[in-house]
């Protein structure tokens, strides 16, 4: 699903890293910025027909609300979001020029923790570069 926001080596990566993470609970992948996104994976059984400009556009404000209201707070540093639905879950992982949510179905906190550190990883390698 690659159009060209981020090269197919890392577009690839954060593919792997989820999959790999959530495993068969995996819905969707989708890399951002404050100006564009691209939606790396789709699982088969889903429509494409979400409207990923409104999601990216409340993420990424919801990301620096949080960031901003949480700041020095006496329960440390912000590191991800879990939004939980009908449906299924919605976790961001957010940096301060780039992001990642991902949707999927049940899971239990651990697999969430896992899921953000593993994006953040592939966030922050990136950075270095």
């Amino acid at each position: 699903m690659a159009t060209g926001l981020l090269n197919a080596e890392i577009a690839d990566q954060i593919e792997t890293t989820c999959r790999t993470a959530i495993g068969d609970s995996l819905r969707s992948v989708t890399y951002f910025t404050r100006d564009d996104y691209e939606q790396l994976y789709l699982r088969e059984d889903l429509e494409r027909d979400a409207d990923l400009s409104t999601f990216i556009g409340h993420e990424w404000r919801g990301f620096k609300t949080a960031q901003t209201a949480y700041q020095q707070s006496e329960l440390g540093d912000y590191n991800y979001t879990i939004r939980v639905f009908d449906n299924g879950f919605l976790i961001r992982v957010t940096s301060d020029r780039e992001g990642v949510f991902v949707t999927t179905d049940g899971l239990t906190i651990k697999d969430f923790e896992e899921v953000a550190t593993a994006v953040e990883t592939v966030l922050s390698d990136r950075a270095i570069q």
